[in-house]
């Protein structure tokens, strides 16, 4: 007589062993109709699973994350039925979910084509509409080799020789259709209900490079149709903004092969980066930070010393002169130490925040380099707070109202937080590590915003706080971040002499808020489509005559509003003013001022914004104040 626990702490009692599915059936017919799983004592199961004993159980709905996920892994097997039954040849490998989707990897004589993709989505869909039951068996290991040898599946026998001979394996069948799984599935195919294959990509099989070449089939999944269309027009949005595109159409910056992973800023786009940087420095300076600057070469010696070597050597960009060995700087942490190390230092001269635009350099494979966001120069809006334990937690909070400053100006308001704890392997004592965690918990409690807990994903030098974007598009990037490090001021002999007298070793606070400048006016580029607002964007305003008679006049707007500070240039070529106006709105000016001979006459511009209002005529103070405003705003809708 198995008790079932459900999550609310009611028990139902069953006279004899009993599946998920009937659990579910006893609740209410509702709950049989939408289970797609279950949750048994923790674990995840098929509905069919027989439950023999008293047991947790939770039934996995649409509305569980859980849910999702099992819906994707089962189209990923839809997708091969699909494939075996147009193209018997074609032998399956492996095919599990990914974000957003899911792949399976087949082998097959020829590519596959675009036109190969349209009916094999034809043929899950006709799958998926015979609601076809899915059922488990188990089979052991030898056999089913066997079996699937007899398949012609040679691939799926050698994923299944690896496994140890004693262990029993789970298959799942669709009709005629047959993979090695460990589950769970949805009950039926018939559960499927929204799914698109996306492309076909190369992959190796077991991801080496010395095995055959296999084609991996993407597709993605959701709960209904209305969530995959919204998906699709997500990346037909992202694809629209892509910071490449719209970069090469402003003409903000490239990259080429002589310098992979390396940016060239043109003179649009240096703007930009100008901009952001100089406002970091600002904000920086006002918060009593101290800006330096270190060089981007350094002994192989202090990365030895520092840890670097031993752990990123790999990654790192080395050079040789007179029989010394050096690295281009992969990260600035260890010189900023340098610094600190210069002279003796009181505990009445903690915290000192040293800052630095540092430039670095890191080894990163050529196939994951992409346009700004993954390079392998970048700069960091790096800075190291070098502070006793009991400053830990001021210095975060301090550092964290700065932060949620600094993204609000950039106009992102939603950003996800995470304390990363200990790890297994770390260095420091305990009683350290609880005071650091608990400064970091403080800090975030302090802010009021929720946080999650990452258990053991810290250094192995300190906790840390995790900062994430969310954008106008619902992708996360991760900038910002804050992190406690116990163990390179004393590699690194840095010290301060207490307050008794005695000599200790400062804590260092590693953070940053934007991480890299490049990947960070990538997701800016993106986050608005090349329209920046007014105080980012490289030309703030362009002046517009509409014949050669107001040339003149175009000329002294441009130059009194250059004069005062403002990104402004005249457009003053001999073409139509409606030529002109499309031009550059298509290049995401703000304003456009146009002038004409009444606004030459009454000394005055009609204004324009690049989104196609038309805000009138006005004086050349009213549009400064105007542009002062909007600059004043920064990113900020409020």
């Amino acid at each position: 007589m198995p008790v079932i626990t459900l999550p609310d702490g009611s028990e139902r009692t069953f006279d004899n062993p009993v599946t998920v599915r009937e659990v579910a059936a006893a609740i209410g017919p509702g709950l049989e109709k939408a289970a797609l799983a279950g949750k048994l004592d923790g674990r995840l199961v098929d509905t069919s699973q027989v439950i023999d004993r008293d047991a947790t159980l939770a039934l996995i709905t649409e509305r569980d994350p859980e849910g999702l996920e099992i819906i994707r892994h089962s189209c990923a097997h839809l997708l091969a039925h699909a494939v075996k039954q147009l193209y018997p040849t074609a032998q399956v490998t492996i095919g599990p979910v990914i974000e957003n989707g899911f792949y399976y990897d087949f082998a097959f004589e020829r590519p596959f084509t675009p036109d190969d993709l349209t009916l094999i989505e034809a043929r899950m869909a006709e799958l998926a509409g015979r609601n076809l039951p899915i059922s488990r068996s188990v089979m052991a290991r030898d056999e089913a080799i066997t079996f699937f040898r007899s398949l012609g599946e040679e691939y799926k026998a050698e994923l299944i020789a690896d496994i140890p001979a004693d262990q029993a394996l789970s298959l799942y069948r669709q009709d005629d259709f047959i993979d090695l799984c460990r589950g769970p599935h949805v009950p039926s195919t018939g559960k499927l209900k929204a799914f698109k294959l996306m492309k076909v990509a190369g992959a190796y099989w077991r991801g080496d490079s010395r095995n055959a070449m296999l084609q991996r089939i993407y597709g993605t999944a959701w709960l209904d149709q209305k969530a995959l269309k919204a998906y699709l027009h997500r990346l037909e949005e992202a694809e629209k903004r892509d910071h490449r595109r719209v970069g090469k159409a402003l003409d903000l910056f490239h990259v080429q092969e002589e310098a992979p992973g390396m940016v060239f800023w043109h003179d649009r786009g240096w703007r930009i980066y100008i901009e952001v940087q100089n406002y970091i420095r600002q904000m920086l300076r006002e918060r009593g930070y101290q800006e330096i600057h270190t060089p981007q070469i350094v002994d192989r010696s202090l990365w030895e010393r520092s840890g670097h070597w031993e752990k990123f050597r790999a990654d790192m960009f080395t050079t040789a002169s007179e029989n010394r060995d050096y690295a281009i700087k992969p990260m600035n942490c260890p010189c900023h130490i340098q610094v600190y190390n210069q002279g003796l230092r009181s505990y009445r001269d903690l915290p000192l925040r040293l800052a630095e635009f540092g430039s670095c350099h890191r080894n990163e494979p050529s196939g994951t380099l992409h346009g700004l966001m993954r390079v392998r120069n970048f700069v960091q809006d790096d800075a190291h707070i070098f502070c006793t334990e009991e400053q830990i937690q001021a210095e975060v909070s301090a550092f964290m109202d700065l932060l949620f400053e600094v993204y609000a100006d950039f106009g992102f308001t939603e950003v996800q937080l995470a304390l990363a704890t200990r790890p297994e392997q770390r260095v420091g004592s305990d009683e350290v590590w609880d005071k650091a965690e608990v400064a970091l918990e403080l800090a975030l409690n302090r802010t009021g915003r929720p946080w999650t807990l990452k258990p053991g994903e810290g250094a192995f030098y300190g906790p840390k706080i995790e900062y994430v974007l969310r954008d106008c598009l619902d992708r996360l990037w991760q900038c910002g971040t804050i992190q406690v490090d116990f163990s390179m001021p004393g590699r690194l002999d840095a010290h301060y002499i207490a307050e008794d007298g005695s000599k200790r070793v400062p804590v260092m606070l590693h953070r940053a808020i934007l991480g890299s400048l490049e990947r960070f006016i990538g997701i800016l580029i993106e986050q608005y489509a090349g329209a920046l607002p007014a105080w980012l964007a490289p030309t703030q305003a362009i002046v517009l005559n509409i014949t050669d008679h107001q040339a003149e006049y175009a000329g002294r707007v441009e130059k009194s509003l250059m004069q005062q500070g403002f990104r402004v240039m005249a457009d003053l070529r001999n073409e139509k003013i409606g030529f002109k106006i499309r031009e550059h709105t298509l290049q995401r000016i703000p304003y456009l001022l146009v002038v004409g001979d009444r606004e030459m006459a009454t000394e005055t511009i009609a204004v324009r914004t690049r989104t196609g209002q038309d805000l009138g005529s006005m004086s050349l103070t009213a549009f400064v104040e105007l542009l002062q405003t909007a600059i004043a705003r920064r990113g900020r809708t409020e």
